[in-house]
C-alpha cells in the first residue's frame, strides 16, 4: 500500500530565496532512494516572517519508508540543517494512500 511521507518547512523570509534554490535538487536525491515514487513541493506565504514549503513523497510502502528512516534520514535532513539551521522549523506526517481520484 502507498505511503505518504510529508515534510511541512517554515522557513525565514531572510532565506528563502536560497532555500527555494536548494529543495528541487534535495527532492531530486529523496527520489532517486529506494521505495520512492514521486513528489509534489508547494509553497504558502505563511506571514511576513517565513515562508511554508510542504513536500508530499509517495513511496511504495510502509517498508521503504521505514529503510528510509534507518538508513538515509539522518544524514538528508543534516543537509538542509547545515545550510538553514536557525531558519527552518520542520514538522513531518506519515499518511496511508486509501484512494485516489482523478478529473474526467
Amino acid at each position: 500500500m502507498v505511503v505518504i511521507y510529508e515534510v511541512n518547512l517554515h522557513i525565514a523570509k531572510a532565506v528563502a530565496d536560497r532555500f527555494a534554490d536548494w529543495l528541487p535538487g534535495h527532492v531530486e536525491e529523496m527520489l532517486a532512494l529506494p521505495g520512492f515514487i514521486d513528489a509534489v513541493i508547494a509553497r504558502e506565504e505563511a506571514d511576513d516572517s517565513s515562508v511554508a514549503w510542504s513536500v508530499r513523497y509517495r513511496l511504495q510502502n510502509r517498508q521503504a519508508l521505514d529503510d528510509y528512516f534507518a538508513e538515509h534520514a539522518e544524514r538528508m535532513r543534516a543537509d538542509g540543517i547545515e545550510r538553514f539551521g536557525e531558519h527552518m522549523h520542520a514538522s513531518r506526517r506519515i499518511l496511508t494512500e486509501t484512494l485516489q481520484l482523478r478529473a474526467g
